[in-house]
């Protein structure tokens, strides 16, 4: 009974002296003179990833330079995860054990921002030759996650636990993170993880740092459907039942879902984002290909606008006297919904070290992200924002009305520096604020 009380005190005070508080100004004073040796090396390396990106389960030579970067700091790294994904471990004694993830791949578009480092990218996308480029964001994330690693290994003596970096592919298909959870992700890194981190960039001011409980991002659907006519001459459609009209149509017409069905207080967005029919302009097409996203943040707002798809879907070929159409409606990304305690807890070591740069987001996004795939899967998370522009050039455009580009823009482009950095501060604080002593 003595030895069992005794290790009961021992577990008692080693559980004190993990929630022992974080001394931020210290520890961010420690970081920002690290970073000030690494940041060369991790603008560099932000450079290479963003003039040679790579799509979703094609990011080889995109993991070989993470793996390579992870192995030289001491990580025990595991590639071809989830296909291209990988895995970097390090322990470092009895602790919590910690996921910080970063996303590999890019997308297929064009890049048109005129830095000197500008991807000229291509590759082969569903069959077409596309561009690439880092238009979302991601290879300031890698950039990020590195320096967070390198932080983290200088930093040893200030923490215990079990790192666990995960650098995953294809989240832009939403396809990545179950990838790797199917591969036995858990399997590799030793047990589920007891606490997990992702950050994003965004268009807002550089050095702001965002965060919210709860639900944080919305549940996305992908839309394809294929209208079914028969095809002519375009100056004989009488002959003819016309695709395009009908892919033209259901455009239109889906948006009443939204305007007339959806609670206007709830959020709900239908957005066809591609429409490929016919060869020439004197030809009417047998086919035309709708596609598009649903992006919702309620189960029961989304049901309703599936409902409402497949209905307008049905409701365009019978008027114009079609065969079916062929619809397919598949899950994406489910919401991001942020661990409330933990993120109480990192939103004040954020508030601490950011001051009124820490802010706190007063609703969720409307984009998605398969990160939630961590969080389904029981990984207590928090997924946090950061700026990634100029703070003048942010204030400049907001004066005069101006947006500045968003994520997906072809003239998306943070400033590397302060948004590097700010990244790496928040997600270095953030491991420490759990994995501290």
């Amino acid at each position: 009974m003595k030895l069992l009380a005794t290790a009961a005190v021992a577990a008692l005070l080693a559980t004190a002296v993990q929630a022992a508080p974080l001394n931020v100004a210290a520890s961010l004073k420690t970081i920002d003179a690290q970073l000030d040796r690494d940041y060369p090396a991790l603008e560099s390396l932000y450079k290479d990833i963003h003039a040679h990106p790579e799509l979703g389960f094609q990011e080889v030579e995109t993991a070989k330079k993470l793996a390579a970067q992870m192995r030289a700091l001491g990580f025990t790294v595991t590639e071809g995860v989830g296909k291209t994904g990988l895995v970097a471990i390090l322990k470092n004694g009895d602790g919590p054990k910690v996921l910080v993830r970063t996303e590999l791949d890019a997308l297929p578009m064009q890049e048109k921002t005129g830095l000197p480092y500008a991807s000229q990218a291509t590759a082969t996308w569903n069959g077409d030759k596309v561009f690439v480029a880092h238009s979302c964001g991601h290879d300031i994330h890698m950039a990020a996650w590195v320096g967070t690693a390198k932080q983290l290994v200088a930093l040893k003596a200030k923490w215990k636990g079990t790192l666990v970096f995960i650098a995953q592919p294809s989240e832009e298909t939403v396809g990545g993170a179950r990838a790797m959870l199917a591969d036995g992700l858990w399997d590799k890194t030793g047990g589920k993880p007891d606490y997990g981190f992702a950050l994003h960039v965004g268009n807002g001011p550089a050095g702001e740092v965002s965060y919210k409980a709860g639900v944080l991002s919305s549940t996305s659907d992908g839309l394809d459907i294929t209208f079914n006519g028969r095809g002519g001459h375009g100056s004989m459609p009488a002959a003819t039942i016309d695709p395009v009209m009908m892919a033209a149509r259901f455009t239109v017409d889906v948006q009443s879902v939204i305007s007339r069905e959806k609670d206007p207080s709830a959020f709900g967005v239908v957005t066809v984002g591609s429409i490929q029919a016919g060869s020439a302009g004197n030809i009417i097409p047998d086919k035309a290909r709708v596609r598009g996203t649903i992006r919702t943040q309620d189960e029961a707002v989304r049901e309703k606008i599936l409902a409402g798809v497949t209905r307008t879907v049905k409701a365009v070929t019978d008027m114009a006297g079609a065969p079916p159409a062929d619809l397919t409606l598949t899950p994406g990304g489910k919401m991001v919904v942020n661990d409330a305690a933990l993120t109480e807890r990192t939103g004040a070591v954020f508030k601490a070290a950011f001051g009124a740069r820490a802010v706190l987001q007063d609703k969720p996004g409307s984009a998605s992200e398969d990160y939630s795939e961590f969080v389904l899967a029981g990984v207590p998370s928090v997924y946090f924002g950061i700026g990634g522009y100029d703070p003048a050039e942010v204030a400049k455009a907001k004066a005069e009305g101006r947006p500045l580009p968003t994520n997906h823009s072809p003239f998306f482009a943070p400033t590397p520096g302060p948004t590097i950095r700010t990244g790496v501060e928040a997600m270095t604080l953030a491991v420490l604020n759990v994995a501290g002593r």
